[in-house]
């Protein structure tokens, strides 16, 4: 028996495979083109996912708008007090006491005044005291540390898939 016949026809075919094949011939796939009937009803199916998509943004879009115009409502409802300085008593030639309001330039006094008190109040709650800036401290050098590593990993990672060439995964046979 020839078995280069077997595989791909070349070579003396034995006489006993002629005639299997002759006999099996009749059972060959013989291809047909599919023919599909006319009168054949197709189903429609109906695909809602778009409309609901457009239905649920344009509800987020109006749920947002309320929710907007609430806030914008209330914050204008409420009217600031504007915060005078404060009245200076003056008395005048006939001894009345009036009350006045500061110049420009004591209201400008005033207003530097207390922002050199607010900054004075943060910069002392700001201040840590030596365990808790050491503590600090040793954090940041883990949270550095940390970002270091995974840095690192990550090079390595893209070193890794740039460098390599495509290979034959394990277990798999080559196609063709």
């Amino acid at each position: 028996m020839n078995e280069d016949y077997l595989w791909d026809k070349s070579g003396q075919p034995d006489p006993q495979i002629q005639e299997l094949e002759e006999i099996l011939g009749t059972l060959r796939y013989q291809p047909k083109p599919l023919v599909i009937p006319r009168d054949l009803a197709l189903p429609r199916k109906r695909n809602y996912f778009p409309l609901l998509a457009i239905a649920a943004t344009v509800l987020l879009a109006l749920l947002a708008a309320g929710v907007w115009l609430q806030v914008r409502n209330n914050s204008k409802s409420r009217p600031q007090q504007a915060k005078l300085p404060p009245a200076v008593e003056e008395k005048t030639r006939s001894g009345d006491l009036v009350k006045a309001f500061p110049t420009p330039a004591e209201e400008h006094t005033i207003k530097e005044n207390a922002i050199v008190l607010n900054v004075k109040r943060r910069h002392k709650a700001s201040v840590m005291k030596e365990p808790e800036r050491e503590e600090a401290l040793a954090a940041k050098e883990q949270v550095m540390l940390a970002l270091r590593l995974a840095s690192e990993k990550l090079n390595l990672a893209h070193r890794k898939t740039q460098n390599t060439t495509p290979a034959q995964i394990k277990n798999q046979h080559r196609i063709g």
